[in-house]
């Protein structure tokens, strides 16, 4: 199939509207508004997914009227949208924006909106269907869900939906994570709750499902017996930017190991559902989530490494220390990198290591999933002047540039045997064409359409903080001896090279 062939092939069914419905977004005058949930929700409609009958209602502090919302959100999609805006196409969903001043505390905004909504149900034929985005602190989180259960807005009779997407973090460790899944429950049910994570709104982490169990030369593979090891890596160049007070409060232990790198490590390592319905994907991602080993404190020790970036180098500029960023302790204890090692008790895992790291200000950014199998026998070219193989590798690239590689050893060209490693990879943009995305289309997409699937359930929520407490709580009873222990621009303290290379193995060039 040609490149315009498969193209051709996927915009054949390009799907279905979404349900009518009412966005409301909770902290809507707030920079996610503006970067991504409006530019999704324009190129959503650009691609003919969002329903003819929909509305989006903002709830904030900041005082403004309708119109002036309508107007804020004009000028920031000249410089959020993702290609250039067609004017017609931004007239009809800006028509379709209203706002709602108030505090999220006050009982009184929660009667507002009640009114309001029904205003908007008989303006834009939404047919009281409505999910609600808390895009505020976490602190809300509970708090919002309480108001909208005492006035009736979560309730769900006469075929009217409701639902609510929670940012992250869900909970800043096990305890908290039970907690509020115990009080929003009281309220909601499982199947309204959507906990989101951006990441699976990447093509790849999609892709991911499709990869392993549409082609039958893989899933074989895919185990203990052919697998040496897999190396997950989420690495930024960016520093901690504006976020310091947030961060000196989550460190990237929190902030990136029991959400993202739990779900591509569930994607990555799950047996087959029965089907590709929700639920039967995510009890499959749940289970490899609760295989997967604890740690003890002495492995923490020795399997878990953590890092403070230090002054450095990145594009020629120097670039300053995480301890003289803005809202940051001079003395600050928290990491900007970490590195484990965990192994998942099941039998097709079994004694096959999982790396992960991921930091700030390191070389490149980059997220991939590296899959190594195991080199071939050497016996067959003991009489050669082979003296090693070279691994076959599979790498899922996340981003920046979403595809496959796959790595290979093949004869160089001459009168004697030699062996060169070369790639076959493919990209999406290259294949399919790049559309314009903030990856959040997929995820309002399927929540508008009632699809689970790439929303985190309470279990896997609560599975993803049980790997990281041991770790908590070992590296909050040890203070770090050597922070900042590795340069901005680097790939992390040497630690994180010994993890690997005490099992005669090293880190992937991710920046190759």
């Amino acid at each position: 199939m040609t490149a315009d062939e498969a193209v051709s092939a996927a915009e054949e069914h390009p799907g279905q509207p979404g349900d009518p419905c009412v966005m409301v977004i909770f902290g809507a005058a707030g920079d996610l508004t503006k970067r991504k949930l409006i530019p999704a929700l324009y190129n959503l409609a650009k691609g003919t997914l969002l329903s003819k009958e929909f509305a989006v209602v903002g709830v904030a502090r900041a005082g403004m009227t309708t119109e002036e919302f309508r107007r804020k959100l004009g000028q920031d999609m000249q410089e959020f949208a993702t290609e250039q805006i067609d004017p017609g196409l931004w007239e009809w969903l800006g028509q379709r924006l209203y706002y709602l001043p108030g505090n999220f505390s006050d009982p009184a905004v929660y009667r507002d909106l009640r009114t309001l909504l029904d205003k908007v149900d008989t303006d834009h034929g939404t047919r009281g269907n409505y999910f609600y985005y808390l895009a505020t602190s976490p602190g809300y989180f509970a708090e919002i869900v309480r108001h909208l259960g005492e006035t009736g807005l979560a309730r769900e009779e006469n075929g009217r939906w409701r639902r609510v997407i929670i940012e992250k973090p869900f909970g800043r460790d096990l305890d908290s994570a039970r907690a509020l899944n115990r009080e929003i429950s009281q309220i909601l049910s499982e199947s309204q709750i959507y906990r989101i994570d951006h990441y699976l709104g990447k093509e790849t982490v999609q892709n991911i499902l499709v990869f392993r169990f549409a082609n039958g030369i893989f899933e074989p593979i895919w185990n203990r017996r052919y697998v040496d090891h897999v190396q997950i890596t989420v690495a930024e160049t960016v520093g901690v930017e504006q976020r310091g007070g947030y961060y000196e409060e989550a460190g990237t232990l929190r902030d990136m190991v029991p959400n993202h790198i739990s779900q591509l490590i569930s994607l990555t390592a799950m047996e087959p559902p029965i089907s590709f319905e929700a639920n039967a994907v995510r009890d499959e991602q749940a289970k490899i989530l609760r295989a997967i080993q604890p740690l003890t404190p002495e492995e923490v020790l020795v399997r878990a490494v953590r890092g403070q970036y230090g002054e450095g180098m990145m594009e020629g500029a120097r670039v300053p220390a995480y301890r003289a960023e803005p809202k940051v302790a001079p003395d600050s204890a928290t990491e900007t990198f970490v590195a484990l090692k965990l192994s998942i008790d099941n039998w097709r895992w079994a004694d096959v290591p999982f790396y992960l790291r991921t930091g700030k200000r390191l070389p490149s950014r980059v997220t991939e999933i590296a899959i190594q199998f195991k080199r071939a026998p050497l016996i067959l070219f003991r009489k050669t002047p082979v003296d090693r193989l070279t691994p076959n590798r599979l790498v899922l690239h996340i981003q920046p540039d979403e595809g496959i590689s796959l790595r290979f050893g093949a004869k160089v060209p001459g009168p004697v045997v030699r062996l060169g490693s070369v790639d076959m990879a493919f990209q999406y943009k290259d294949y399919f064409g790049s559309k314009p995305s903030t990856g959040y289309e997929r995820l309002l997409y399927d929540c508008m359409t009632g699809d689970a699937t790439l929303f985190q359930r309470a279990d896997m929520v609560e599975a993803g903080w049980s790997v990281v407490a041991p770790i908590l709580d070992v590296w909050k009873a040890l203070p770090p001896r050597s922070f900042p222990n590795y340069a901005a621009g680097t790939w992390g303290p040497r630690e994180a090279d010994e993890l690997l290379e005490r099992d005669g193995r090293q880190w992937r060039r991710s920046d190759k």
